[in-house]
């Protein structure tokens, strides 16, 4: 599996075809206490930069743009219920929704986690 980072700090772990979206530690640690999350509607197509999700914390509510194109197969029910996952675990338990890809060749223009944290050293 291969992890593919955003500028706007979303995460895509990607296995196959199939893509998990989530926010990055750093992302979450911007935000504070998760308070809600919204995600997406299981068959919702997305294109590259959508709007996917809407997270709300104590301190603000942040979009989530979707890394990839695709359709929606799955929004995590756990976040309903629990939405601190989000905090706990974001590049884990705590992932937003899992996209089946249209189209692979756009994870050519995200950051690999080396990448990713060298960009985030920079903030």
């Amino acid at each position: 599996m291969s992890r593919y980072f955003t500028e706007d700090h979303e995460w895509v772990d990607v296995d196959g075809e199939i893509g998990t979206v989530g926010i990055s530690d750093y992302a979450q640690g911007q935000l504070g206490d998760i308070v809600f999350v919204d995600v997406p509607e299981e068959g919702k197509s997305l294109t590259k930069g959508d709007e996917a999700a809407v997270v709300e914390s104590v301190k603000a509510a942040s979009d989530v743009y979707s890394p990839v194109s695709g359709t929606v197969i799955e929004g995590n029910p756990e976040l309903g219920d629990d939405p601190s996952l989000v905090n706990t675990d974001p590049e884990g338990e705590g992932w937003f929704f899992k996209i089946g890809l249209s189209d692979v060749g756009e994870l050519e223009d995200l950051m690999d986690e080396t990448a990713y944290e060298a960009f985030v050293s920079k903030l």
